[in-house]
């Protein structure tokens, strides 16, 4: 009985080990390779070439430093999640109108973003946005949660947002906040 017993859990626990390995390492790897393919230029719909727009929440620094303010703003209509994500961060990373600052390093572009079926965007950018960072755990927290929560709170359809670099994942932005695999909105850190 003992010998089926120990069968039985390692038996689990290779099933939970390989479990585990797919949602954490596999697919995000796999989904980080599929978003390198999505072209980040703006799709030409019927809806574009008009000029349609819709309103979205953008994130900027607040006045002390430390913590993210919300400021409606006109976007450019996507018909797909994917093509508004891209509109919304796109707007995100334009530079900010006085008085508002951009958590976003200077430089940094938006390369490509693919939403799955199941709600996670993956948002890859430019290198400058590490490159060009200013360091420090609050600026971090704050560049990571600006993408983060800017598609969560403006898209119902997305639950949580990975970010890559240049097409690859990465550890962390700037060493604090780990990146390693999407990001759930936190509203902690917008007043």
């Amino acid at each position: 009985m003992s010998v089926r017993r120990g069968l039985l859990i390692s038996g689990a626990l290779v099933v939970t080990a390989g479990v585990t390995w797919l949602l954490f390492l596999g697919l995000p790897r796999w989904y980080s390779r599929r978003a390198t393919r999505v072209p980040a230029a703006p799709v030409a719909t019927e809806q574009a070439a008009t000029g349609r727009k819709i309103k979205a929440r953008l994130m900027y620094v607040a006045d002390e430093g430390t913590r993210l303010t919300t400021v409606e703003r006109d976007v450019a209509f996507g018909e797909t999640t994917s093509d508004q994500a891209r509109s919304i961060v796109e707007a995100q990373i334009a530079p900010a109108a006085e008085p508002f600052a951009s958590a976003v390093p200077p430089g940094t572009k938006l390369r490509a973003l693919f939403v799955t079926e199941r709600g996670e965007a993956f948002v890859d950018l430019t290198h400058e946005v590490s490159k060009n960072h200013p360091g420090g755990s609050t600026s971090e927290a704050l560049t990571v949660y600006t993408f983060v929560d800017v598609l969560t709170v403006n898209l119902p359809a997305v639950t949580s947002v990975q970010l890559l670099v240049d097409g690859k994942p990465v550890d962390t932005l700037a060493g604090h906040i780990d990146l390693r695999r999407p990001l759930g909105k936190d509203l902690a850190w917008v007043q």
